[in-house]
């Protein structure tokens, strides 16, 4: 995608007293390039539903389900009135949970489940989503805590899905199982402490392995290197960051854990495919 497009920053107002937003029938047929900090949902309610995030086009039918997480450039190409229904949640419920946070590279890689190929996922999202826009439109005073307990049971379920999908992409021997628990406790560690100047051989001294057995496990179960996840864990807390305009560039640099602004510019750049300037001014 050409940082040259227009694109969009969407505000979105999340009603009194829930920070849940639910819009169904109310929403527009077509939506321009944007992109904002929550995250969105969308349960296909009819067929040739057109939706673009990043640079992939989406065709969608009837029981779909769509994901935009946040920070993630997404455009509504195409619905039918009364396609759709979508919610949209604060990015902080995923952020305050270190388990997906550190799951993330495979969580924010999901965005279509089919209702033809995956029944029983997009069956369980749809009557989650459902179950939300009911909770929201009633008069319940704890409407708020059964929407988030309703949104945890979905981001599990996609969470469970998406780790599955990774393992299946590589090859299972007797050691996966112990494989994957120091692939999570260093990537939990990476999380708690990537504003430090951390280093591999700082994760490998934590969870007790080798330099060279870690990298190696980064690179078969998370399909990165060490360094690789390490500046994407540090560029998107950085892209929140951004959001305080009191914060200067350089602050935002070494808040996020970079050692100088020359590294965070490319490696923001790198991942983002904008300058943190640029960035910033999509924001606004």
């Amino acid at each position: 995608m050409e940082n040259s497009e227009k694109t969009f920053k969407e505000k979105i107002q999340f009603n009194s007293p829930s920070s849940i937003s639910v819009t169904d029938e109310e929403g527009p047929e077509s939506y321009p390039l944007h992109w904002h900090n929550a995250a969105e949902f969308t349960l296909i309610l009819k067929d040739d539903c057109k939706y673009r995030v990043n640079d992939t086009l989406y065709e969608l039918n009837t029981g779909d389900i769509l994901l935009a997480w946040p920070q993630q450039i997404h455009e509504t190409v195409h619905i039918p009135k009364g396609g759709a229904l979508f919610i949209q949640f604060p990015s902080v419920i995923l952020e305050n949970n270190l388990d997906l946070v550190s799951i993330s590279r495979f969580l924010y890689e999901c965005h279509k489940i089919s209702a033809a190929e995956n029944p029983d996922l997009a069956g369980f999202i749809k009557n989650k989503i459902l179950d939300i826009q009911k909770i929201h439109n009633s008069s319940d005073p704890l409407s708020e805590t059964r929407c988030k307990l309703c949104i945890y049971d979905i981001l599990l379920k996609i969470g469970e899905y998406s780790i599955s999908l990774a393992k299946k992409r590589v090859s299972i021997d007797k050691d996966t199982g112990a494989s994957w628990d120091y692939i999570h406790k260093a990537c939990t560690y990476i999380v708690e402490n990537s504003a430090e100047g951390i280093t591999q051989v700082d994760v490998a001294g934590h969870i007790g392995i080798s330099t060279f057995y870690l990298s190696k496990l980064f690179k078969k179960y998370m399909h990165m290197s060490f360094p690789t996840y390490l500046s994407n864990i540090r560029v998107k807390k950085a892209a929140s960051m951004l959001l305080n305009e009191n914060l200067s560039i350089t602050e935002v640099a070494f808040l996020s854990g970079f050692q100088s602004t020359t590294t965070f510019n490319k490696a923001f750049h790198d991942i983002t495919g904008y300058s943190p300037r640029d960035y910033r001014k999509l924001y606004r």
